[in-house]
């Protein structure tokens, strides 16, 4: 049904409800149908509606039963109305019908809201990250199994000056800068398998290095931990980078070490510590995810760079 009778469309409501631009107010005119319609507050959900904003249905559950009936319920009205105005527009001229077109206008790009716009600049390589616990969680029904065995994904963006500072790296061997370590660090060395991180901050960053050898070794430590304590991670990294000239050609690196605690919205950790393993791999640009910017710009904007 998804394939065949809807235009599937996957976004973040937390930059639309706050986009001062079209594709904000589509949005909000479309949500603000639904019963979450304080847009100061979460508008999280699914929405069916028509091309020109209406709303056919909503739910904001994960069952897949009551999903297909929300979907099977909107596709019957949508078709229902359909009929309905072939109906009242059908010109019927020597026994033929000739059905009018509904067109709607195309959602304007001109009036971007640029608070919540981030790009990769021309030249620079965005990074697949996986994340995955390894065990630590204690049996359990099969809802929650499946958080327990989730992958969580995120995109690291290298920036060509970041670039520019690895292959240096890789032709004379050395510590990677340390900016470029920390964001790193900060922004994607975190548990989001349940959920969205809650990200380190400045002072969390005990301790980060990456460094590479002439061999294109790449091999570093981490301590990342809150000032109570209750949340933390010390892994190692271990991995292989490669160049063409001027090119970055591979970049996969693994942090593997003990992860610890919950996140404000990664609730339900395995108790104590637990093994946590995090990867990154240059993106070829076959996913259509490889487009979305990191989650962190979202928490920092542009000082994810910083």
């Amino acid at each position: 049904m998804l394939q065949i009778d809807f235009v599937p469309v996957a976004i973040d409501q937390w930059y639309q409800r706050r986009q001062q631009d079209s594709e904000g107010e589509f949005y909000r005119k479309v949500a603000g149908q639904g019963p979450r319609n304080d847009f100061n507050k979460t508008t999280q959900g699914r929405y069916i509606c028509t091309a020109d904003g209406k709303l056919l249905g909503y739910n904001n559950n994960r069952g897949s039963e009551r999903i297909g009936k929300v979907m099977k319920e909107s596709l019957k009205e949508f078709t229902s109305e359909s009929e309905l105005a072939v109906e009242s527009e059908s010109i019927v001229e020597s026994e033929s019908i000739v059905e009018s077109e509904s067109i709607v206008e195309a959602i304007s790009t001109d009036n971007q809201d640029t608070r919540f716009k981030f790009s990769l600049d021309p030249g620079g390589v965005t990074l697949r990250v996986h994340s995955k616990i390894l065990a630590g969680y204690e049996p359990t029904d099969e809802w929650h199994a499946a958080f327990h065995g989730a992958v969580g994904r995120d995109n690291a963006w290298l920036q060509p000056a970041d670039i520019k500072a690895i292959l240096s790296c890789l032709e004379n061997g050395g510590t990677l800068d340390d900016n470029i370590a920390r964001r790193i660090a900060r922004f994607h060395l975190d548990d989001n398998t349940r959920g969205e991180p809650t990200y380190w901050t400045k002072r969390d960053v005990k301790q980060i290095e990456i460094r590479f050898g002439k061999d294109g070794n790449v091999f570093g430590n981490v301590h990342l931990e809150t000032s109570n304590g209750k949340r933390g991670f010390i892994a190692q990294l271990r991995g292989v980078a490669k160049s063409e000239g001027d090119r970055l050609t591979q970049f996969d690196l693994v942090a593997k070490g003990e992860y610890w605690g919950n996140g404000r919205f990664t609730g339900f950790a395995p108790k104590g510590k637990f093994p946590l393993v995090i990867s990154f791999r240059i993106a070829d640009g076959t996913d259509p995810s490889d487009a979305i910017a990191p989650h962190g710009t979202k928490a920092a904007g542009k000082d994810y760079f910083e």
